[in-house]
């Protein structure tokens, strides 16, 4: 196979451009006719189902349980919570009218206004408080602990596949409790799931903590988030868990009798993820040639490729692969048998070679009337050189591909951990921070420092000028780092916490 890339431009040259290419490539997704709404094609979908798959276990092994909530939202229960509507406000797609009717030649002209305007889902909070409020009488209907599988709108003004759009798919988790330390305790759970999702699934190493004021969820108490770093440094956040305190219950009148017969607010929280993640998986582990995916949530982990050449006879060779895909089906990664798939298209062999490579697919195991005759197969993984393939007796090569499998999910977590450290570097002084930021080539003001600690004394005025001068924002207040009083570097004053900057997506 001739040395060369898939994608033009490269991660240096266009970090955007690079990734919409990614996109295109791996066939994962296109922009549909409604601006800022995306088609998520079968090879994409197929990895949001892996993705939902796993977390779904995890989630009902911890107790929880699905539901499902309507899409539309009446506008009085929004306005009963004025933060949270805030938050959303400019956002929000609004239904005002039922049907249509056809005038002036063909013309669809809405008609009957509805009595009262229904919003399309930004978020469940309010209509599944509401419903929480009439299923909570006592203590003993405690603990609710529900999730739901769906889609939310949020009209996204600078939309970008899988990053932000206008419309996409999600979990969102909904919980009840009788006190503030159980609610608590569900909602540090739920990040602390959250983080070993992103680790042992998709091979992401994040930073976890606590959103300042000014970044929490509407409505909230406390929000906390997992950050990962994509390639070009920037930040994304992939995971969110809310303790709402009685806020939420306030509003939708959630109460119960307690233990001592008092009436009482229930204690609440919610936490989410959605197809945000495919986006951060290609920023932090896809290369040049184009999609790259941990073993744990491929659609196809391996796939056998029989090579046919013109003027050979395919049949022994076609025969042979099929009795390979066959073996590695019986074979085990993860606790699960391994997803395979048998290309027997009509393709050249190197079209066929570049399309996987192209796809991410962590394996490719090929064959041709030369390998029939040693008995051996080539194989090649997708997190080295596309030029690198080791030939091996086709017994061996079954058996070594669960151990490749992890192999290949441990060096990518390893991979995307050493840059993650590369570029996170402890700042000791306001003129260091702006020279972190400041991208040290103009014609590529993408490329900057990475993410930055540095000790922070809650000064919003401070968030608010670097959003100003620097596009960067405060991520989170990190749970995971050793802690020592010191001082702001922005203002002088003492502080007892470090705090993480970065540029975000």
């Amino acid at each position: 196979m001739k040395s060369r890339q898939a994608i033009s431009p490269t991660r240096e040259e266009d970090f955007s451009g690079w990734y919409q290419w990614v996109i295109q490539v791996a066939d994962l997704a296109e922009n549909s006719e409604v601006r800022g709404c995306m088609i998520i094609k079968p090879w994409g979908y197929a990895l949001w189902e892996n993705i939902q798959a796993a977390l779904d276990y995890m989630l009902k092994s911890t107790g929880h349980r699905n539901a499902y909530f309507p899409l539309l939202i009446p506008l009085s229960h929004l306005q009963r919570e004025a933060k949270h509507v805030k938050g959303f406000a400019k956002e929000c797609a609004v239904v005002t009218h039922c049907r249509l009717e056809t005038y002036d030649g063909g013309k669809l002209i809405p008609t009957s206004p509805l009595k009262e305007p229904l919003i399309v889902r930004p978020t469940s909070e309010t209509i599944i408080g509401s419903t929480f409020a009439r299923w909570v009488h006592s203590y003993r209907d405690l603990p609710i602990l529900l999730n739901q599988w769906a889609n939310v709108v949020r009209w996204e003004m600078r939309p970008r596949l899988f990053l932000r759009t206008a419309e996409f798919l999600w979990q969102e988790g909904h919980t009840v409790h009788a006190t503030e330390a159980e609610a608590t305790e569900e909602t540090k759970g739920m990040l602390s799931l959250y983080e070993s999702f992103a680790r042992d699934y998709l091979a992401l190493p994040v930073i976890s903590g606590e959103k300042t004021i000014s970044e929490r969820f509407p409505g909230a108490v406390r929000t906390f988030c997992i950050e990962a770093m994509a390639q070009d440094r920037r930040a994304v956040q992939a995971g969110t868990s809310h303790f709402f305190g009685q806020n939420f219950s306030r509003a939708s009148g959630i109460r119960f009798q307690s233990r001592s017969g008092r009436l009482e607010y229930a204690w609440t929280t919610s936490w989410g993820v959605s197809t945000r993640l495919i986006g951060t998986l290609i920023m932090a582990h896809s290369d040049d040639n184009g999609l790259v995916l941990p073993p744990r949530i491929a659609p196809t982990q391996v796939v056998v490729i029989p090579l046919l050449s013109k003027g050979e006879t395919h049949a022994l060779v076609l025969t042979r692969a099929e009795s390979v895909a066959r073996e590695l089906r019986r074979r085990y990664f993860c606790n699960q048998p391994i997803r395979v798939e048998l290309d027997t298209r009509n393709l050249g062999n190197g079209a066929k070679k570049w399309e996987w490579i192209k796809r991410g697919v962590p394996i490719r195991l090929e064959l041709g009337s030369r390998d029939l005759e040693t008995g051996s197969v080539a194989i090649s993984r997708r997190d080295l050189s596309p030029e690198e393939r080791c030939f091996l007796p086709a017994d061996q090569a079954l058996a070594e591909v669960p151990h490749l499998l992890a192999n290949i999910q441990a060096n990518l977590l390893t991979r995307a951990t050493n840059f993650c450290e590369t570029h996170t570097h402890y700042i000791n002084s306001e003129r260091e921070f702006y020279q972190f930021f400041t991208p040290r080539n103009t014609e590529k003001p993408e490329i900057h420092g990475g993410f930055a600690l540095t000790y922070w004394n809650d000064s919003s005025n401070i968030e608010e000028k670097l959003k100003t001068d620097l596009k960067v924002t405060l991520r989170c207040i990190p749970s995971n780092t050793f802690k020592e009083s010191g001082i702001c570097i922005f203002t002088g004053k003492p502080s007892s916490q470090l705090a993480l900057f970065a540029k975000s997506y």
